[in-house]
């Protein structure tokens, strides 16, 4: 279970660890330390008892320890490689916090939106293209198109994945129990969902909530794009690993994308954790909670904040 979960963790780019969710005894237990002598009558030895229990020469080294149970400890580590930093100009030396800069998307020399979308002056516009858009098969499956909620003009635009069942019956973005999790996470930054705009990449449902395929976040990126044009948001929050690679264009783990102010055609955007994640693993909220902050701090920092 232990290795299990250390695997995870570094598949996710992550270089520090906190051992959340196993005791004291449980992580000694597994370091042979709990067969010291010094511990046998004890039912939750101090730390500073275990610290040493742990140094003395009568403890099996947890090298070895692991190394019974199949891990390679001697082979030499390797750091995961950083993401390369955003080249950083005089205007933004002068005008912007020193946040950690992150990856650069521009805008390409071929057509980014077609004609149509382009045209479209308004989000309510905008909504009803998507009610009608047949530009992949998704809508044949679908029940109802999401195209989004909010404020027109929010300074804050949240990116998730696509629409699961619940949305996919309602027609509106993060209503279910990750939706409920996304109020109270905006809500730790003082800002409400009126405030902001929510929406997804992909507008219709994938079948069984599967993964989307590149022909339909290539159809549907044009919306999104459009979107943003049309709110000229401050920030933007992308949730999971699907919108920030995508967003990004980049197979970067997400725990590398973390911590980092990229910029998306010209828009701060700050990755973090998909709240449907985070009921699946609470650790998570902690490091969550550092990215809004962080969106929230380059939010503030924006001219006219």
């Amino acid at each position: 279970m232990l290795r299990r979960y250390l695997e995870q963790r570094r598949e996710l780019g992550e270089s520090e660890l906190v051992l959340d969710s196993l005791t004291v005894d449980d992580v000694m237990r597994l370091l042979g330390a709990v067969s010291h002598p010094a511990l046998a009558m004890k039912a939750r030895p101090s730390l500073r008892e275990l610290a040493n229990a742990v140094s003395s020469e009568e403890v099996q080294d947890w090298r070895a320890s692991l190394r019974g149970a199949g891990v390679n400890v001697d082979a030499p580590v390797s750091r995961a490689k950083s993401v390369a930093p955003i080249p950083e100009t005089s205007a933004e030396t002068t005008n912007e916090m020193p946040f950690k800069k992150g990856i650069v998307v521009a805008p390409e020399e071929a057509e980014l939106i077609p004609n149509a979308i382009e045209k479209l002056d308004s989000l309510e516009e905008l909504a009803r293209k998507v009610k009608r858009c047949t530009r992949c098969s998704l809508y044949e499956t679908a029940t109802n198109p999401v195209a989004g909620e909010g404020n027109p003009k929010a300074e804050l635009v949240c990116v998730g994945e696509a629409p699961g069942a619940k949305e996919d019956e309602t027609g509106r973005p993060f209503v279910g129990q990750a939706g409920q999790l996304l109020t109270k996470i905006l809500a730790a930054v003082k800002l409400t969902r009126e405030q902001v705009f929510i929406c997804n990449v992909l507008k219709h449902r994938p079948p069984g909530n599967r993964n989307p395929r590149p022909e339909e976040v290539e159809a549907c990126s044009p919306y999104l794009i459009r979107q943003l044009e049309l709110i000229k948001p401050k920030v933007i929050v992308a949730f999971g690993t699907f919108a920030a690679q995508t967003l990004l264009n980049t197979k970067t783990p997400i725990g590398q994308l973390r911590g980092l102010v990229h910029k998306y055609h010209g828009i701060p955007l700050v990755v973090t954790y998909h709240p449907a994640a985070l009921l699946r693993n609470p650790a998570w909220k902690r490091p969550t909670w550092e990215d809004v902050k962080l969106a929230r701090r380059v939010l503030d920092s924006s001219p006219g904040s």
